[in-house]
């Protein structure tokens, strides 16, 4: 199993988003943090089930991110 960066963002109404730079086109949505990780934990997982049953490549992590204090 590969670590993949997950991007959680919280919206002005309270919900969260998550996607990552990694994976095009895999998005969660949840009323909170946990619950929007573990949707996009299950997104992922499904994703790959599916490029594998095709016979597609699994894409590779790459992407890393860090804080900058300005």
């Amino acid at each position: 199993m590969k670590d993949y960066l997950v991007i959680y963002e919280q919206a002005e109404d309270g919900g969260w988003g998550a996607h990552s730079p990694d994976v095009e086109g895999v998005y969660a949505l949840g009323d909170t943090r946990d619950e929007v990780e573990r949707r996009m934990a299950g997104a992922l997982q499904f994703h790959f089930e599916i490029l594998r049953e095709e016979g597609k490549a699994i894409p590779e992590p790459h992407t890393s991110a860090g804080h900058v204090a300005a």
